[in-house]
């Protein structure tokens, strides 16, 4: 029997809620959608399970975790590879099926507190935000985008209600000199919102946004519920953490649609049909959220909720 496995400073949020959810039992095997730091993974591993599958779209993260598969013995794979494919990267690895499932949404303590990633304008740094290192930066959005797109992006993911006055400004101040810095950008919003008033920065909702738009979070997080449900087997669990609530209706509206909870219509219009497939989720618990004593500790958990599901026999519904 391996050694217990050491305490680590990085607490997750939630953690033991999480832990509740996913009823872990000895010879399990599990996998850690969002590995991060490794809070979730170490929890799980405490449990006594067979065996962690963890992932990360961050070459970082794996990176830094290979003290913790050294320290698992044998009992925890790394994935470098987005949770949105980790049921094509799982078969690659003979795996077909697991008993639970962890998401915690959105970008990490690590990214947000190392400078050079430029994920916060709280210290400024080079504006990139990009969780995998590749592809488009932010800088190349914001130095490149329509005024008509910056808008959409800042209203719609940043759900920023002025984001048209955001996007003006930026097109203006990037035609004198092109963004590159993060305080650069966060200094031009702050100007088109009046400056700062409250304890909340009024580039926060822009920043949000533009992060959302550079990773694809929300088709992220839609590719990687559908794969939980492919993957979990009949009584598996399945628990997620989300950060604001466009990721919490993403996964609110999955849970109620494959738990077979269709709304029903108005006075103004039919009753909508049933769900077409039989429900792949039951069990489904009302959302909880940190407690006071929880929010004392880490004040980052102040926004977090959890939902979380049992997977029913029936087949994966095919959207």
């Amino acid at each position: 029997m391996m050694a217990a496995l050491a305490d680590t400073p990085h607490i997750p949020v939630l953690r033991d809620e999480v832990l509740a959810a996913l009823a872990l039992s000895g010879g399990e095997v599990a996998v850690d959608a969002t590995f991060g730091a490794g809070g979730y993974t170490r929890a799980i591993l405490g449990r006594g399970v067979a065996h962690v599958y963890a992932f990360d779209r961050d070459p970082n993260a794996i990176r830094d975790g290979q003290a913790l598969v050294q320290e698992a013995g044998g009992r925890l794979t790394l994935i470098h590879g987005r949770f949105g494919e980790m049921a094509e990267l799982l078969a690659e690895r003979g795996v077909a099926q697991v008993d639970a499932i962890a998401f915690d949404i959105g970008v990490s303590s690590m990214q947000l507190d190392q400078a050079e990633r430029g994920f916060s304008f709280q210290n400024d740094g080079p504006l990139d935000m990009r969780m995998e290192q590749a592809g488009p930066s932010a800088a190349d959005v914001v130095n490149t985008a329509s005024e008509e797109e910056l808008a959409d992006i800042f209203y719609y993911y940043g759900e920023e209600p002025k984001a048209r006055r955001v996007a003006k400004a930026i097109v203006k101040a990037r035609a004198e000199r092109p963004f590159e810095r993060t305080e650069q950008l966060a200094e031009v919003i702050r100007a088109a919102l009046g400056g700062r008033r409250g304890p909340k920065d009024p580039a926060t909702r822009s920043f949000q946004g533009l992060r959302i738009h550079v990773n694809a979070e929300l088709d992220q997080l839609k590719d990687g519920l559908r794969a939980a449900e492919r993957l979990l087997r009949p009584g598996g669990r399945l628990a997620v953490v989300s950060f604001h609530s466009l990721e919490d209706r993403v996964v609110k509206n999955f849970l109620r649609e494959r738990g077979g909870m269709v709304a029903g219509g108005s006075r103004h219009l039919p009753e909508r049909p049933g769900p077409a497939q039989a429900p792949s989720f039951e069990k489904i618990a009302k959302a909880i959220r940190p407690s006071d004593e929880e929010i004392a500790r880490n004040p980052r958990a102040r926004s977090a909720t959890l939902r979380s599901a049992v997977r029913t026999s029936a087949p994966a519904w095919e959207n």
